[in-house]
């Protein structure tokens, strides 16, 4: 019996609209922007945007480390895709 492909988790589904809003955006853009970003594609799939969206596609970014960096140094708030996620 076969069985369906994991679902990605909450985090990782924001890490997957993360790259591909970098990606959009030439693949690097500013924190605030790639997040306001993030919270139109969500509206557009009709999903709720919550108060605590922004903390959440940051923590989203933080974990997802492998796929992104921010290229002028820790504490800018630059964001930029370094791996697209598999």
């Amino acid at each position: 019996m076969s069985q369906a492909p994991a679902k990605p988790n909450f985090l990782e589904a924001l890490a997957r609209d993360v790259a591909m809003v970098l990606k959009s955006l030439g693949g690097s853009a500013h924190q605030n922007v790639v997040i306001d970003c993030v919270a139109a594609l969500k509206r557009q799939r009709g999903e709720p945007v919550t108060q605590d969206l922004r903390q959440a596609v940051v923590e989203a970014f933080e974990r997802y480390s492998e796929w992104f960096t921010r290229p002028f140094g820790d504490g800018s708030m630059r964001w930029a895709l370094i791996a697209e996620p598999g």
